[in-house]
């Protein structure tokens, strides 16, 4: 039996579009914890990242070595100081699925079927370059990584509304008569 060539490795946070994608290019696609196996006449090896939790800072380089382009799902990849790094330093490709549209698990394969000829190009080009998708957005993403202003250090606090009708303590919606 011929070796499998894999070329994508889908990241542990859409293991239910990566379950769906070995189904249909077994030969090319592993995920972590995949076991292994065989598609049209070829084997696919263990994937080398078992653990599905193991930290990006690990993950990252590793199939980076490997040549693998990284289909994963970040809508916040552009704020992920840690994984930019990551990918810089081992000129990893990556594809971050992005937006409502990557909610679940159809709407990754909706996303992936309707970029896949793009993400197939970007085999060819080498890294490091992480790419933003959704069914209607195909982007780069600025590898420097986000502003002082973009980086979030506490959670949110309510917006608050104009004063036109707003309640005494200028909260929205004012509490009702």
């Amino acid at each position: 039996m011929r070796p499998a060539i894999v070329k994508y490795y889908v990241d542990a946070d859409i293991l239910g579009l990566a379950h769906v994608l070995v189904t249909v290019r077994g030969d090319e696609v592993t995920y972590p914890g995949d076991p292994g196996g065989t598609f049209h006449k070829r084997e696919r090896c263990p994937c080398p990242i078992s653990d599905p939790g193991t930290p990006d800072t690990v993950w990252v380089p590793e199939v980076a070595t490997r040549e693998w382009l990284i289909i994963s799902r970040d809508h916040n990849i552009a704020e992920n100081v840690a994984e930019l790094q990551a990918v810089r330093d081992s000129g990893a490709r990556m594809v971050a699925l992005a937006g409502e549209d990557a909610g679940n698990t159809w709407g990754q394969l909706e996303v992936v079927m309707r970029r896949w000829r793009q993400i197939e190009e970007l085999r060819e080009q080498a890294g490091p370059f992480i790419y933003r998708a959704s069914r209607t957005v195909w982007r780069p993403v600025d590898l420097k990584g986000p502003s002082k202003r973009q980086v979030r250090t506490s959670p949110r606090t309510p917006r608050r509304r104009p004063s036109t009708g707003a309640a005494p303590d200028g909260l929205w919606p004012p509490d009702a008569p």
